[in-house]
């Protein structure tokens, strides 16, 4: 019977009203953003300990990050397209134990099958390094890193999509919960590996990314915990009968997140092709990028988060057929995410020392070349704040309508038509190198925010709130 029932305590939409919408998408947006923050700060973790050991080592280190993170986000991506479809379950109010159950379990074996892949596609790096004319030293460094870092993929991905399911129930608490308590775990495993201390081998270079393996299973542990222990999510019984095919959820999971992924590949492969730009000047800018970026990236988290609540938020009305719900929860969020991004803007012009402080000390000597590149790229990153804003959020509310096909093509034409060909044009063929790089970015971003946003505003008109189908995917006798 426990199966049968309609769920009566998930997080639904409310009363109407936009007081109410600005209430519920700061309270899934909140924890989420939270969670994404101290995700960065994990990253940060592992960037001051790589720091202590030198700029090559940081270069190094960088370049293996580049092309894994693409691969993890692209893959993480692919796997989140389980998000909109239990929400669309939720919204519906049909009985939903079971549609989300499959969901979760198709997107579980998606996570494993992408994972292996990935960990291959990653073996790539080091001919990928020669072919762009890398420093022998820093491939040397990047090559042993790597080796080590994938096998952090598979769990990382199991843990995406335990976080969403999470999240869509109302839990997103658990995900800042997670996420806070691996930070420390990260510390500690980089403090022990990397420089021999407790007992543990000293690793060097290595030892970061044996934090990060160790890190990524205590936090795929500590989900299942999570889920296990906590009635509500318990009930639907995501663990149960894992063995058992659901090919027509699996593809669904394909055919909506393919395009996610693929617009994520876009924008963060923008950003890996710019670290790979940056090693070409040298180690000392390639640095100070890794370390502008990393806080553009630690300001990103919020709105990202945002982005990932509206896409909740509007596959719950989109599951009702509610437009007027759709609207409202896609310009709350919309004006939550950038007004915060003005703030970050704010925070780089005003104190940018004080920021760079969280990774480097700035007035150190050996610092000097480092600190000095990246305030001039922390500078431009203040300038496209706004627009990297308006495209994450733009993103995750197209998202929560399943829509994700054209707003692929847009990611794909703004990051690597005229993004991508700024920062070729203006860093190898201009006195400005980095700094053209730098522009190269924005104006990626630029292109994609606008292009979302018009999209955005037209969905009624392109009849993108209109549902898919009226009921969930539930194959005949399925569990």
């Amino acid at each position: 019977m426990m199966r049968d029932i309609a769920i009566q305590d998930t997080a639904i939409p409310g009363e109407p009203g936009w007081r109410q919408e600005f209430k519920a998408t700061l309270a899934l947006a909140t924890p989420l953003a939270l969670a994404n923050l101290l995700q960065m700060l994990t990253y940060a973790v592992d960037v001051i300990f790589i720091a202590r050991l030198g700029d090559e080592q940081l270069a190094g280190s960088a370049l293996a990050v580049s092309l894994f993170g693409l691969v993890l986000w692209a893959m993480t991506a692919l796997t989140g397209a389980v998000a909109p479809l239990i929400a669309e379950a939720l919204g519906s109010r049909t009985k939903s134990l079971r549609p989300v159950r499959r969901s979760v379990r198709m997107a579980l074996w998606l996570a494993v099958i992408t994972g292996v892949l990935g960990m291959g596609i990653c073996l790539l790096l080091e001919p990928l390094m020669r072919a762009t004319g890398q420093q022998s030293a820093i491939i040397a460094l990047a090559t042993e890193y790597n080796y080590v870092i994938i096998f952090s993929m598979v769990p990382m991905l199991l843990a995406g999509v335990l976080r969403n399911f999470v999240s869509a129930l109302g839990r997103p608490i658990f995900a800042t919960a997670i996420t806070g308590v691996g930070i420390f775990v990260n510390a500690f495993a980089n403090y022990a590996f990397i420089f021999g201390n407790f007992g543990a081998p000293e690793m060097g270079l290595t030892g970061a990314a044996v934090a990060t393996i160790l890190t990524s299973l205590f936090t795929l542990a500590a989900y299942v915990l999570a889920i296990r222990f906590d009635p509500k999510l318990h009930r639907y019984r995501v663990f149960g009968r894992l063995w058992a095919p659901d090919w027509g959820r699996f593809w669904q999971i394909v055919r909506i997140g393919t395009p996610i992924a693929l617009t994520v590949s876009a924008e963060a492969g923008i950003f890996g092709a710019a670290a790979f730009m940056m090693g070409r000047f040298g180690a000392a800018e390639l640095a100070g990028h890794t370390v502008a970026l990393q806080l553009a990236a630690l300001a990103f988290q919020v709105p990202f988060g945002v982005g990932q609540a509206v896409t909740i938020r509007v596959g719950y009305f989109y599951g009702a057929g509610d437009r007027d719900g759709i609207k409202r929860a896609g310009w709350a969020a919309m004006a939550i995410g950038t007004g915060f991004m003005i703030f970050t803007a704010g925070a780089m012009v005003l104190a940018p020392n004080l920021l760079l402080s969280i990774y480097v000390d700035p007035e150190a000597a050996k610092n000097a070349a480092l600190v000095a590149f990246a305030l001039q790229y922390l500078g431009l990153a203040a300038a496209f704040q706004l627009v990297d804003g308006v495209q994450a959020v733009a993103a995750g509310a197209l998202r929560g309508l399943q829509d994700t096909r054209v707003p692929m093509w847009i990611a794909i034409f703004s990051y690597w038509v005229p993004g991508i060909g700024m920062a070729i044009g203006l860093g190898f063929y201009t006195p400005l190198e980095g700094i053209g790089v730098w522009i190269g970015l924005a104006t990626g971003l630029s292109f994609a925010a606008v292009l979302l946003l018009w999209r955005w505003m037209a969905r009624d008109r392109l009849e993108l709130t209109t549902r898919i189908s009226k009921e969930p995917l539930m194959p005949q006798g399925a569990m």
